[in-house]
């Protein structure tokens, strides 16, 4: 599994991500630079990179560098903006959303048992 993010600095990049969640489950990490919460977040996702052995696809957003993105990924995906937030996409659709404190060590397991 290729456990290395993909930049996500694109609105036509949204459309991309949606398509190839048919085929894998596809992760965007929402990113706060200047957050220590989000750089929390951001190392228990990779954390939990270790202990998966399926292939999955994560995107990495700067929403300070990259707002439009940010706010078309909340519209398109229709969520709710937060910061962080990991948001799972499976077959088209949100299959989970997290932010905060909520994106454990262990989010990626845990959030790949919800889909059939």
């Amino acid at each position: 599994m290729n456990k290395n993010w993909s930049t996500l600095t694109d609105e036509n990049q949204i459309a991309e991500i949606i398509a190839l969640s048919s085929s894998i489950p596809v992760y965007i990490f929402k990113h706060s630079t200047t957050c220590g919460i989000s750089a929390q977040a951001k190392e228990n996702v990779e954390i939990s990179f270790k202990n998966i052995d399926k292939p999955l696809s994560f995107y990495y957003l700067d929403l300070l560098k990259y707002r439009s993105v940010s706010n078309e990924v909340a519209s398109r995906l229709n969520v709710h903006h937060q910061s962080p937030q990991l948001i799972l996409i499976h077959d088209g659709q949100v299959a989970f959303t997290t932010s905060h404190h909520k994106i454990k060590a262990t989010i990626l397991e845990d959030s790949l048992s919800l889909l059939k």
